[in-house]
C-alpha cells in the first residue's frame, strides 16, 4: 500500500512540474549553447576574430586603436582601427561609426575610464547579430573582441568547459543582415 501511495504522489509531483519543463526547455531551445571562446565574423568589414564569452562583462567589448571623435551632420561619430583578423591576408581597418553614447567602464583598482559604444554586426554559428561594442584598447588580452552580458542573454548559453563549438560553422560565410549564405569553393 506504501508502495502505491509513493507512486501516485510521485506521479502527481510530476504532471505538476511537467509544464514547468517544457516552458524551460522551450526558452533554453531558443537560446545556442557556445563555447566560452567562439569565432566571429564582423559584417560589413568580412573580418574573422576570436572571441571570448564573458558571463562576467555586462557589455561586449572590440580592440579599437586612433579612436577620435568626429561630428557628421550635426551627430556625434569615431573614427577607429580595427586590428587585423585571423586569416593571413587579413588588415588593420580603419571604420567610422555613429556612437550609440558613451560609458564609464568600472576597472579593479584603477579609475573608471569613459568609453565610446558602437553598434556593429557580425556572425556566430550561421547567426547574424548585432549588439553595443565599447571600443576599447585590448592590446593587453588574448582576446580582441568580449562578448557580455548584454548580448548574450536570451541568446547564448555559455558552456565553460567548451571552445570553438560553432566556429568551423563560419567557414566560407559572408556575414551580412540576413542569414550568412555559404560561398562557393573554387
Amino acid at each position: 500500500m506504501m508502495k502505491r501511495d509513493v507512486s501516485i504522489s510521485l506521479f502527481i509531483v510530476l504532471v505538476m512540474l511537467s509544464p514547468f519543463s517544457r516552458a524551460s526547455a522551450y526558452l533554453e531551445d531558443q537560446k545556442i549553447i557556445a563555447g566560452w571562446v567562439e569565432d566571429i565574423i564582423l559584417s560589413p568589414a568580412q573580418i574573422r576574430f576570436r572571441a571570448k564569452l564573458d558571463t562576467g562583462a555586462k557589455t561586449s567589448s572590440i580592440h579599437a586603436k586612433n579612436v577620435e571623435e568626429f561630428e557628421r551632420d550635426g551627430q556625434s561619430w569615431v573614427r577607429f582601427t580595427l586590428p587585423k583578423g585571423l586569416e593571413k591576408k587579413s588588415q588593420a581597418r580603419t571604420v567610422e561609426l555613429p556612437v550609440a553614447r558613451e560609458t564609464l567602464i568600472k576597472r579593479h583598482k584603477l579609475d573608471s575610464a569613459r568609453r565610446y559604444v558602437v553598434e556593429l554586426g557580425f556572425c556566430m554559428n550561421s547567426n547574424y547579430y548585432e549588439t553595443e561594442f565599447t571600443l576599447a584598447d585590448r592590446d593587453n588580452y588574448i582576446y580582441p573582441v568580449l562578448l557580455g552580458r548584454r548580448f548574450l542573454e536570451n541568446k547564448v548559453i555559455v558552456d565553460p568547459g567548451v571552445t570553438h563549438k560553432h566556429s568551423k560553422k563560419l567557414k566560407n560565410i559572408i556575414c551580412y543582415p540576413g542569414f550568412p549564405e555559404p560561398v562557393l569553393e573554387e
